[in-house]
């Protein structure tokens, strides 16, 4: 009778075993694949003249969307997200080597600071005293001097948020740094969100009263591996409102309205409808090179613009913390640049979305301030949503 009771209950935990046995496999599968698919990975891209080592990070969400960032500037070199059919191609400009990052590009998929736009003449003043910065867009500074924070080697760290993989950049910015007053310690974060968003957080602290204003310079071009101009980009903007500039592109300190105009996109519009049209400010950024004022430029995180590419399918939403956006139609790029794949780069190749501050507002009382002081803490968001139409 013993005997057969312990026969019995050890076909009991036999048969209990089974059953729970392929939920366990199951289970422990499901959370292998999804961290094989959302990973960070790392590789040498190159040397500095100085010595510097370049790496490249290559971060993958789980749905397959692939972001590649040197710690040079904090530039993408690589984006790749799926068209319409799911094929999976890049969506900006750069190079395939870090040779042609160091010829001076157009700022090419890089972080720019410590002040993104220009600033009239390369001269501002804070608190009573002038400041002299380089003058390296005649007659003014643009995008933080000759060397500014596109042409530095930041810290990176890899870091896995709960929203997907992420790279947390560090740079600090010395005083007078290009001339700008201030040890201004800048910190980027980059997360590919597994919701197929590419934020970007922005921090930055400093020990005496300075300009910030830092954004992100990605060239896009939706028809994957950039396949011809983005003069059929269709695009809209959040925005009734820009800020003219002068021969110079500075801004005049008045704001203009959209409403017809060919800077009107509050509903969709192709990129090159109206690019040559017979308009004043057209004419002075050669095409769009504008600052627009967002509809809610308070520092509440909204939508700014959506860009689609009607033959990919291919779709990105921007959101922003930020006051403006910068819509630059690639108008200085010439065909003198080869980029990935063998690809010249001619005029509009690419675009750009540069969620911003106003240009020169160091010098304009009237727009929304860009001075940090001691004891107070810059923070700016943007979202990069991709998806497909």
């Amino acid at each position: 009778m013993q005997c057969h009771m312990n026969k019995v209950f050890f076909l009991v935990l036999l048969l209990a075993a089974i059953a729970c046995k392929p939920k366990t496999e199951v289970k422990e599968q499901s959370q292998d694949t999804t961290k094989k698919m959302a990973t960070i990975t790392k590789s040498t891209f190159g040397k500095l003249p100085d010595g510097g080592e370049v790496i490249q990070y290559t971060v993958t969400n789980k749905n397959g969307i692939e972001m590649k960032i040197i710690n040079y500037g904090g530039i993408i070199t690589s984006l790749k997200t799926p068209d319409k059919n799911g094929v999976m191609e890049d969506i900006v400009l750069g190079f395939d080597s870090l040779k042609g990052y160091l010829q001076d590009p157009p700022f090419f998929g890089a972080i720019v600071g410590r002040y993104g736009n220009r600033i009239a003449k390369g001269k501002f003043k804070l608190d009573g005293k002038e400041y002299t910065l380089a003058i390296n867009n005649p007659p003014n500074s643009l995008h933080g001097g000759v060397k500014g924070f596109d042409k530095v080697l930041w810290n990176v760290e890899e870091i896995l948020l709960p929203e997907g993989p992420a790279l947390k950049l560090t740079y600090l910015s010395k005083d007078m740094e290009e001339g700008f007053p201030g040890n201004l310690q800048a910190e980027a974060i980059y997360t590919l969100s597994d919701n197929n968003e590419l934020q970007f957080h922005y921090k930055a602290t400093t020990d005496k009263a300075t300009v910030v204003n830092l954004t992100q310079h990605s060239y896009f071009n939706l028809t994957g591996n950039t396949k011809r101009d983005i003069l059929d980009h269709e695009l809209t903007i959040e925005s009734d409102e820009i800020v003219p500039v002068d021969k110079t592109l500075i801004p005049t300190g008045k704001f203009r309205k959209v409403a017809g105009t060919p800077f009107d996109f509050t509903t969709p519009h192709a990129v090159g409808e109206r690019i040559n049209d017979k308009d004043e400010q057209i004419e002075l950024g050669g095409g769009y090179d504008h600052c627009y004022v967002l509809k809610d430029s308070k520092d509440s995180l909204k939508h700014a613009a959506t860009l689609t590419e009607p033959v990919s399918g291919r779709k990105i939403d921007v959101y922003t913390t930020e006051p403006g956006v910068q819509f630059y139609s690639g108008n200085f790029l010439k065909g003198d640049l080869t980029g990935k794949g063998n690809v010249v780069y001619k005029k509009r190749f690419g675009l750009c979305l540069e969620t911003e501050h106003y240009p020169d507002s160091p010098n304009q009382a009237q727009f929304p301030s860009v001075v940090l002081k001691p004891g107070e803490v810059y923070k700016t968001t943007t979202v990069y949503k991709f998806g497909v139409k």
